[in-house]
């Protein structure tokens, strides 16, 4: 599904020698190149400030974390997405609850949210699914009118911008109250293991979260708030740092990949390309389709024969987990359990080339067409 060997050879040197420089300063732990990553990151989005961890779950747990929000309260998250946004809020005591999402972009649909709060409703957390962002503005308008918090989980979308009625545009991340990133190593911007990033305007909110995520210690062995640890290694920075200086090019490679797939699926109803929400620009994390015909799991089955990897990101919406059952109350969420039966991922990265786009989608069209 991705080249890391292949993007680790065209940025190899700049890669070990920023690691190297790790390694002869022995500052493995909060290190110098951490700062200068979240610094360099923070410019890059256009937010005030970016506190790093360890992860991309911790991000959301820290951020609910510094919000002070009650144990039992609502928060309000999709249930066709990954599993984190559900998971930390459930660790912390907090209830999610589930919200159906749109059709085309599969991301959460503010129509879904406004029925589902209630007055123990805090928060909203929008995960940009796949590569491009959430309808933010009826989002943000549901949060003004009800007082909640926005949360933005951009662990998919990184790179992608959001037009606002005034044709201004602002990176995903930053719209709303507050935004979440994972660096995991398949990633648009991913490290060599893991990492994950907040990003924040308000300087109390990212000072709060920067001593949560350090055991609740502003200074060494001060505790003023129950922490946890969880930390960006050194290491991780020292890649990140130099990735991200490629983060745009490889957005644009993927986008060319895209269209070159797009070409190919063109002429076949029973397969719905990627749709492009007109507010958004698409950093396509995965490229995937829509298999109409009810052969979505053959279709697995025959790439996979064919060596062809692929994936089927979600099989299961949140909703219907073991795990969350507990929390399902009956909403409506037909969109969420159709999607997870027809959906199907194809290799999405910055190595792939036209030739081998085309042998994939040949082999798909051929299983396919009638």
């Amino acid at each position: 599904m991705v080249d890391l060997e292949g993007q680790y050879q065209k940025i190899k040197s700049e890669i070990d020698n920023s690691i190297f420089e790790v390694l002869n300063k022995t500052d493995f732990i909060n290190g110098e190149k951490v700062q200068f990553f979240a610094d360099q990151l923070a410019g890059y989005l256009g937010c005030n400030h970016v506190v790093t961890c360890a992860n991309g779950t911790d991000a959301i747990q820290i951020t609910l974390m510094a919000l002070d929000i009650p144990r039992g309260s609502e928060v309000i998250v999709p249930s066709f997405c990954y599993v984190a946004a559900a998971e930390a809020v459930a660790l912390l005591g907090l209830v999610p609850v589930f919200a159906d999402v749109d059709e085309n972009t599969f991301n959460v649909d503010a129509n879904s949210v406004e029925p589902l709060i209630t007055e123990k409703t805090r928060a909203i957390i929008a995960v940009h699914l796949f590569g491009q962002s959430c309808d933010m503005l009826p989002l943000l308008k549901l949060a003004q009118k009800y007082n909640l918090f926005v949360i933005e989980d951009n662990a998919q979308s990184i790179g992608a911008t959001y037009t606002l009625p005034d044709e201004s545009k602002k990176m995903t991340g930053t719209i709303g109250h507050v935004g979440t990133t994972s660096f995991f190593p398949s990633k648009n911007l991913g490290c060599m293991g893991d990492g994950g990033a907040i990003s924040v305007n308000d300087e109390q909110l990212a000072k709060k979260m920067k001593t949560i995520a350090n055991h609740g210690q502003p200074t060494k062995y001060m505790h003023d708030e129950i922490g946890i640890n969880s930390r960006l290694d050194t290491l991780q920075a020292a890649v990140l740092s130099v990735k991200l200086i490629y983060l745009n090019n490889y957005i644009n490679k993927r986008q060319i990949n895209a269209s070159l797939y797009d070409k190919y699926f063109s002429k076949l109803d029973i397969i719905e390309t990627p749709y492009r929400f007109e507010k958004s620009t698409h950093v396509f994390h995965q490229y995937t389709l829509r298999i109409k015909n009810g052969k979505r799991d053959l279709l697995k089955e025959y790439l996979h024969k064919l060596s062809i990897p692929s994936m089927v990101y979600y099989p299961l919406p949140l909703h219907k987990q073991n795990a969350y059952k507990q929390f399902y109350k009956n909403q409506n969420l037909d969109i969420s359990e159709r999607l997870s039966t027809e959906v199907i991922s194809l290799p999405m990265h910055t190595e792939l080339d036209e030739e081998q786009i085309g042998f994939i989608s040949q082999k798909i069209i051929d299983f396919l067409a009638p």
